[in-house]
């Protein structure tokens, strides 16, 4: 749940800075894993070890008590969250003066990290990429959240699978005074027409981010293309998108996400069925669900910076 993927490039952890804390909610910081438009994100570990990334959210956010209020609630919302697809929710403290969250560590690169460095992913990974953030949908429709900022920098590559991280928390800040100063919290290339347009969200707008992300697997680009916020805003609300390079069996799936009437895209479920019927073999998700340069990539994020040992104690 807790996006990672702004790392820079000479690594997944970086050192801490003067600024950064020592401790979270007593939970001792080891490195950074990365830094979002809501937040800086770090790698920690629970008293027996398990690593954690923990979201300490900016203080222009803290200090607004309608997203204090907001954060809690959707906190709550994503504690209920328990799918095999998602990092599940460990631990928080909205009351504190620098709200957090902790959430699992999943050790691998984001779907935006693997395309930057290596391109488009092969059909297999791109339907099994499908599948399980599919299955995630559902499981954080079902408790009652629909993500709103769905997009390659919020889903994970594991070696069993993809992880769909950062859910509900862009509500949060949708409707703090923030939103208008130049903080930006949705991401413009991954947006549906409903979403940019009029800011209406429902579960069918995250099933257009699905084919958006199922597209830029395949293609290794935004469907939408690149380009200043407000001219891919304008193609997604206005144009079709660019599916000449994507492959014939995922053709029908995409569109129907993309469907500008968010009545006409099929549910999660649907999308599940759809992925096994063009799959020319059985969907079955196993370590060998990502070609061999991503791969390598988790093997990078499982070689964890030791936990920083506790302060010596004070002198008698």
């Amino acid at each position: 749940m807790v996006s990672m993927s702004s790392a820079s490039s000479t690594g997944p952890f970086q050192p801490l800075k003067a600024d950064d804390p020592a401790v979270v909610g007593g939970y001792r910081i080891a490195a950074v894993l990365g830094a979002g438009g809501m937040g800086k994100v770090y790698l920690s570990y629970t008293p027996g070890g398990r690593p954690l990334a923990i979201k300490v959210i900016r203080p222009e956010f803290s200090e607004d008590p309608e997203f204090r209020r907001r954060f809690q609630q959707e906190v709550r919302s994503a504690q209920r969250v328990q799918g095999l697809y998602t990092a599940p929710v460990i631990d928080s403290d909205t009351e504190g003066p620098r709200p957090w969250l902790a959430t699992a560590y999943v050790p691998g690169p984001s779907l935006a990290h693997a395309v930057a460095r290596h391109g488009g992913l092969p059909l297999r990974s791109v339907l099994l990429l499908t599948v399980g953030v599919a299955e995630a949908l559902t499981v954080i429709h079902g408790a009652g959240i629909v993500h709103r900022d769905l997009k390659p920098a919020n889903v994970l590559l594991a070696s069993d699978g993809p992880r769909v991280i950062d859910f509900g928390i862009a509500r949060a800040a949708d409707s703090t005074a923030l939103t208008g100063t130049g903080v930006s919290i949705g991401t413009p290339a991954f947006m549906a027409p409903e979403q940019a347009a009029a800011g209406a969200v429902t579960p069918a707008t995250d099933v257009f981010a699905l084919g958006q992300i199922a597209a830029y697997a395949a293609i290794g680009a935004p469907a939408f293309g690149d380009g200043p916020s407000h001219a891919v805003l304008y193609r997604i609300v206005h144009e079709d998108p660019d599916l000449g390079r994507l492959p014939a069996e995922l053709r029908t799936l995409v569109t129907r996400c993309l469907s500008r009437d968010p009545a006409h895209r099929p549910p999660p479920a649907d999308v599940i069925r759809m992925c096994h019927e063009v799959s020319p073999e059985p969907l079955r998700q196993g370590e060998d669900w990502l070609p061999q340069a991503v791969a390598g990539a988790i093997t990078e994020r499982r070689r964890l910076p030791a936990p920083a040992p506790p302060p010596p104690p004070p002198p008698p």
